[in-house]
């Protein structure tokens, strides 16, 4: 097998071009690469620790921890003592994260647009269904499958 004609080594270039876009596309916003995805998060539900955020974008504690410094530096989000345990603290967005959205927004959709550009709709339905199939496949507990 030629791994380079494979579906997941093209998938895996795919996604990097495509990472490149959105990083380029958000660089001109003052927004890494990471940090996007906090503030999707946020957005859908702004007030949550650093573990749930964690949990959500499926990373490890202390890449959210750094990421959540670099952002708090930045002013797109604060730090807030959790009322319910003083020993953890919530995340929540500053107006300028809040502000955001918009143009986040926008630019997302410019790469999207960009990524789908030579798909007919009719294609752009079975590849989205298709990436939401290999999705499943990849994030479902391998374990619990049968063989």
């Amino acid at each position: 097998m030629d791994i380079q004609e494979s579906i997941g080594y093209l998938l895996a270039q795919a996604a990097k071009e495509h990472r490149g876009r959105v990083s380029n596309a958000f660089s001109e916003l003052g927004i890494h690469v990471g940090q996007d995805m906090v503030l999707l998060c946020l957005w859908k539900e702004d007030g949550l620790t650093p573990s749930e955020l964690a949990s959500r974008l499926k990373v490890e504690p202390g890449t959210v921890s750094k990421v959540l410094s670099r952002m708090e530096k930045a002013d797109l989000v604060t730090r807030r003592s959790d009322p319910e345990d003083a020993r953890s603290y919530k995340v929540y967005l500053t107006e300028r994260g809040r502000a955001l959205r918009e143009p986040v927004e926008s630019r997302w959709q410019e790469v999207e647009d960009r990524t789908v550009e030579e798909l007919s709709p009719e294609e752009r339905v079975v590849l989205h269904r298709l990436l939401s199939r290999v999705h499943d496949n990849l994030s479902t507990d391998t374990d619990a499958r049968p063989p």
